[in-house]
């Protein structure tokens, strides 16, 4: 059961990103096809980006208890995409958050 620790943590921080969202209407549950648009676009960048490290040998799965294990493609974890998913929501709502700080 351990080794879905680090992709429960990520689910549950998702999960407290959009209660965020939702609470505020800052994101997501402000302009769905605006927010899916650009989380898209900033998650296939980062797979981009990752693909091109894993095929340079710069980055590489590792041993650990804490992940599944399943690969989506050699080096590239079942937890990455929504490590790289949280990543972008978080900033998105930090932006977002901060220019509906600014205009009060």
């Amino acid at each position: 059961m351990r080794q879905f620790s680090y992709l429960g943590f990520l689910l549950f921080s998702l999960a407290g990103l959009a209660v965020a969202d939702w609470r505020y209407k800052l994101a997501l549950f402000y302009d769905v096809k605006r927010t899916a648009r650009v989380l898209v676009v900033g998650l296939t960048v980062f797979l981009v980006w990752d693909l091109a490290g894993i095929a340079l040998r710069i980055f590489y799965t590792g041993p650990s208890t804490l992940v599944t294990g399943i690969l989506l493609l050699p080096d590239l974890p079942l937890e990455e995409p929504f490590f790289l998913l949280l990543l972008c929501y978080f900033s998105l709502i930090v932006w977002k958050g901060l220019q509906k700080w600014r205009s009060i």
